[in-house]
């Protein structure tokens, strides 16, 4: 078997307006079947993913929180990958009014207030990135993305990365994309994210990702 694992981002590739559909639900367990490892590598915090997503059982691990954080569901195990949240930082934000969602390790707001974060990390001199995600930014410590997050994952199932097809939509799946054997967008994704990657799909959503799915099932080739 060449390709050994799926990668895949959830909102806005296997999530359409933050929710997986049956047909993909279904696309999974085909591929958990074909003996297959799936790992969801995403910006969202872990109680934000379980509020709107019940089948997390179905991959083998989940990288949450753009690459700082590790869970894997079938044991409860949790693995902080960078220091945690900036309090201090997330003081200064509140202060000033940004609005922010605040996770383990990392801390988000909306456009357009990456400016004020850009400030506030100049100011109180941390050494932390900006990540953007469409409409999203996301802040975490220097060096920390979603390609950390699935290096340490494919380190634990013993798979190189090259035996990976990595699934996404946004600027933050660039760097994962990169890190895997074959790197796909759906068909819903920006421009240049399908200008980088190996594949395109036919589809939006969860339906290019079954169809990946499929076609990994039926003859293990992709790119």
């Amino acid at each position: 078997m060449r390709f050994r694992a799926i990668a895949s981002d959830y909102d806005g590739t296997l999530a359409h307006d933050g929710r997986v559909d049956n047909n993909t639900l279904a696309g999974l367990e085909r591929a958990r079947e074909s003996d297959r490892k799936l790992i969801l590598v995403t910006g969202r915090e872990l109680p934000s993913l379980r509020d709107v997503f019940s089948s997390l059982h179905l991959f083998d691990w989940i990288v949450a929180e753009n690459g700082a954080l590790l869970h894997r569901p079938a044991t409860g195990e949790d693995r902080l990958l960078c220091p945690a949240v900036s309090c201090e930082l997330v003081a200064h934000l509140w202060k000033k009014g940004v609005p922010l969602s605040v996770g383990t390790c990392i801390v988000a707001t909306v456009r357009p207030h990456d400016a004020a974060v850009l400030l506030a990390i100049r100011e109180l001199n941390l050494s932390l990135q900006i990540i953007f995600n469409k409409e999203a930014v996301m802040i975490l410590p220097r060096g920390i993305n979603k390609s950390t997050g699935l290096s340490a994952v494919l380190s634990d199932l013993g798979i190189p990365s090259r035996s990976v097809v990595g699934i996404g939509d946004a600027e933050n799946d660039h760097e994962f994309l990169s890190f895997c054997g074959c790197s796909v967008a759906v068909a819903n994704a920006i421009p240049a994210l399908k200008r980088r990657a190996d594949v395109v799909t036919g589809g939006s959503y969860g339906a290019g990702v079954v169809e990946v799915i499929d076609r990994l099932i039926d003859t293990d080739r992709l790119c």
